[in-house]
């Protein structure tokens, strides 16, 4: 499986077969360069204009999301080529979605991976949500506070889920510089096996760290 970071909350994840899945894709407003890309599918977390602007993807790709019309989950459980996708509904701030609304956890399993894109996950997990998400073995999860989670949550979150491999999210770069979220480094703070990795990166089951690591993506632009 390749991954490639776009920037903000956008990834594409490429299998073997060929499937390819663009995550939450952003429009111009968020300040980083719209890729050039054709995926078999895209997956939105919840309907916000940085996170759902479909029309980044080229072709007819399915287009699977996690809240149906009127702002509910939709429960998804499908497959896109060899890539098994579900969901877990969780919600966009503390406060039971009053604020900013629901949000959809997606899970992606893949050449014997479970890959985990949190969204804009706004609160801790309960054990429910805990247990429906499972051990990831590659989380994304956003860590720049204000409209998600922020460092000291994240972390939190981290250990409830106790994945092998961390890839930090939504944060502010010279790209959404002006917006009112933090930068990565305060959720590095004290971390062990932090690692600055490229645009994209290979990831096997048995290349996956023997001890948690975090790994940084440089985003596109």
């Amino acid at each position: 499986m390749e991954l490639t970071y776009y920037g903000h909350a956008c990834f594409l994840l490429s299998a073997a077969d060929g499937t390819s899945i663009l995550i939450d894709p952003f429009n111009t407003e968020c300040g980083y360069p719209i890729p050039d890309v054709a995926p078999t599918a895209v997956t939105v977390s919840h309907e916000h204009f940085d996170h759902n602007h479909v029309a980044m993807a080229k072709g007819s790709p399915t287009v699977i999301r996690g809240l149906a019309p009127g702002g509910d989950w939709a429960r998804v459980n499908t497959a896109v080529g060899e890539v098994r996708i579900t969901t877990v509904p969780t919600y966009h701030d503390a406060s039971r979605g009053a604020e900013r609304g629901r949000n959809a956890v997606f899970i992606y399993e893949v050449e014997g991976m479970r890959v985990v894109h949190l969204g804009d996950l706004g609160h801790t997990l309960d054990a429910d949500q805990a247990g429906a998400i499972g051990r990831p073995d590659v989380l994304m999860v956003p860590v720049g506070g204000h409209y998600t989670i922020g460092p000291e949550e994240a972390t939190q979150v981290v250990e409830q889920l106790a994945p092998r491999l961390v890839i930090p999210m939504h944060y502010k770069t010279p790209a959404t510089a002006g917006w009112p979220i933090g930068p990565v480094d305060p959720f590095l703070s004290g971390k062990p096996n932090v690692a600055h990795r490229g645009h994209t990166v290979t990831i096997r089951p048995a290349d996956l760290p023997p001890q948690r690591a975090v790994w940084v993506l440089a985003h596109q632009g």
